[in-house]
């Protein structure tokens, strides 16, 4: 790859390095630039411009990218399509994060040009929550190097989510001569509050006196009401192999593992089994609902995620959890998570047709209703929810898409104007959404891979706000609209869309090239109809 200034006549096909603002608005960094394009930055007095020059040997950043991210991502994780040389990966259900730390290592150290970040190992995440990130640092990387990288992945993925079950934890709580009844109510309300944020229930509790046999007999009744885990929380902390708490599981059957962790607060944990049940002896810091190394544990554990002793001893690097008074708890400052944006889909539904003759929505393509195609493309991408606009022929529009999981809402003012559909279509948009995606029901041809690019290309701090697909320079739909933007689409009035808004806002506006001309292809005609017909059945 070619890097540098070069006059503008030598940039045709060249990848723009930095934006550069012509007459009608802003060519964003990253842009192929089209003889068009060269034509409109002559016509503005732009003469030199940044560019990145591929070569036979470039693989382009975001083919890259797609590469890395689809084979790192394992099981319960899932990579989104990549767009400036990012590919993030999200997680599919709620659970562990799993990652082989020597592999991301071995990758990041190949060539500069790739990068892998990662949450820690074992962080709990939700669905949806960003867990890794793929960047490519340049325009595009050698296939040698690429090359190398995948020879770090192999087959095996780097990284996956691990799914909390749903487990029957049992709790002993033991107590002394004296020991108070408030005491062992917040010793079983810290236990009950965390095995329940981790989707796990406290089955069965038991309070007995501490002492070996006790323990031995509650110890043996939870087994026998197959609870899985066991907590042990003593009246007093554990401080040898030999005392009461690991004693007592001893005398049950069961084996003490392994006693402390480099972990504080938490040092003074247990890790046991009972006949394969793992049995944790809780150390009196999981009173405070403040983070311990118990809490690494039971995580752990209701993952199913095996957990040795050598395990354990491992985990003092970052085992510092405890403030100190030079500092403010890092706990007052967590950072947000980032989750994949919540995109809702705006399908427009409700027009009559005028120049079809009759409900271009409903007319046949390969068995059948164009409409349904269009929203089954958004079923299989990654938009969250689906909004369809009805207004004419409400009731066959509402037929053609059973049994799909769609919000039917329907338009009365359809007659009046596109504009009604879209203020329609808002005012149902769930309330935690950050974007919508403007979808024509009449564009059959968009497929799923098309709209997940225009969801990577959403960023509000980068100001891609406003994400348009382009084939060979030209402006196609649909279009994907930032909350922000909604107040203004809103306001739009009569038979406009929401494209008369682009030119005042351009620079929020970023193109995504796509490698179809789906996104130009409408049916408005009979004539288009067959053409279409005729392109799929040559």
């Amino acid at each position: 790859m070619k890097f540098g200034e070069l006059p503008l006549q030598d940039t045709l096909g060249c990848i723009l390095a930095h934006s550069v603002r012509h007459a009608e608005g802003v060519f964003k960094k990253g842009r192929k630039l089209a003889a068009n394009d060269l034509k409109l930055l002559a016509a503005s007095n732009v003469s030199m411009v940044f560019v990145a020059k591929l070569d036979a040997n470039d693989v382009p950043e975001d083919e890259a990218a797609r590469t890395l991210a689809g084979k790192i991502a394992g099981s319960g994780a899932s990579a989104q399509e990549p767009f400036t040389g990012r590919a993030n990966v999200y997680a599919q259900q709620r659970g562990l994060v799993v990652v082989d730390g020597l592999r991301v290592n071995a990758i990041n150290r190949v060539h500069e040009s790739m990068t892998l970040a990662t949450l820690p190992s074992y962080h709990v995440v939700v669905k949806g929550q960003m867990i890794a990130t793929v960047k490519i640092i340049p325009f595009a990387v050698g296939k040698e190097n690429l090359n190398k990288v995948l020879t770090e992945i192999g087959t095996k993925p780097v990284i996956r989510v691990q799914a909390l079950a749903e487990r029957r934890v049992g709790l002993v709580i033991t107590k002394v001569a004296g020991s108070r009844l408030s005491l062992i109510e917040k010793s079983e309300t810290a236990m009950r509050e965390r095995v329940t944020a981790l989707g796990s229930g406290l089955a069965e509790v038991r309070v007995c006196d501490h002492s070996i046999e006790a323990v031995r007999t509650s110890v043996k009744e939870l087994e026998a009401l197959s609870c899985n885990p066991i907590l042990l929380f003593g009246a007093s902390a554990i401080v040898d192999r030999e005392d009461v708490i690991p004693a007592g599981l001893s005398a049950a059957g069961g084996k003490v593992v392994h006693l402390g962790m480099p972990v504080d607060p938490g040092n003074l944990m247990m890790l046991g089994d009972l006949h394969g049940v793992p049995v944790l002896g809780v150390p009196s810091c999981a009173r405070s609902p403040k983070v311990n190394g118990f809490d690494w544990a039971l995580e752990r554990v209701l993952a199913g995620i095996p957990l040795s002793s050598g395990d354990i001893m491992d985990m003092g690097a970052g085992g510092l959890l405890a403030e100190i008074s030079s500092r403010p708890s890092p706990r007052d400052r967590k950072p947000v998570a980032q989750h994949a944006p919540r995109i809702a889909a705006i399908v427009l539904a409700a027009g009559k047709s005028s120049r079809m003759g009759s409900n271009k929505l409903l007319a046949e393509l390969h068995g059948k209703p164009l409409l349904r195609h269009s929203v089954e493309a958004l079923k299989a991408s990654s938009v969250n929810d689906i909004i369809v606009v009805t207004g004419n022929e409400p009731e066959r529009v509402q037929s053609a898409l059973k049994p799909l999981d769609v919000t039917l809402v329907h338009n009365a003012n359809f007659a009046e104007g596109l504009s009604t559909s879209l203020k329609r279509g808002l005012a149902a948009v769930p309330a935690e959404t950050d974007a919508v995606l403007i979808c024509l029901g009449d564009m059959p041809l968009v497929d799923a891979q098309t709209i997940d690019r225009l969801v990577a290309a959403f960023n509000v701090p980068e100001h891609r706000t406003i994400c348009v697909p382009t084939f060979e320079g030209k402006r196609g739909n649909p279009v994907l609209w930032g909350r922000q933007h909604f107040i203004a689409i809103d306001e739009i009035e009569g038979d406009q869309g929401a494209r008369l808004l682009l030119d005042a806002l351009s620079d929020e506006v970023v193109e995504v090239e796509v490698k179809t001309q789906a996104v130009l292809v409408d049916v408005d005609t009979p004539q288009a109809l067959e053409e279409i017909r005729s392109a799929l059945n040559p």
